[in-house]
């Protein structure tokens, strides 16, 4: 299992994410994403290689979900981990994370 999270390119304005998601990594990969992120009109995630979710992580999503809104960018998910989904149904922001925002 991959203890180290990497997100890179798989293709113009989407990126793929692998490794865990948690409060250990949410910091670093909130610095790669500022890079990765920078001038793309819109942005898909692919989060179908993660391997742990926390509440952390979900907070990671909600940040790029508001740094998308700010900077008028499209930003969304696909294949959002079942763990995920839950912890923000019981947050009251699963919506926000299936239906992404369109800049």
């Amino acid at each position: 299992m991959t203890t180290t999270p990497e997100l890179r390119s798989v293709g113009p304005g989407q990126l793929g994410l692998s490794g865990p998601l948690v409060f250990a990594t949410a910091g670093e990969l909130l610095d790669v994403s500022r890079k990765m992120f920078a001038g793309d009109s819109g942005i898909s995630i692919d989060l179908g290689g993660v391997t742990k979710v926390d509440s952390a992580g979900l907070a990671l999503l909600l940040e790029w979900l508001r740094w998308g809104q700010a900077e008028r960018r499209s930003v969304s998910f696909t294949h959002l981990p079942d763990r995920l989904l839950a912890i923000a149904r019981l947050s009251g922001v699963e919506e926000m994370l299936v239906t992404g925002n369109d800049g």
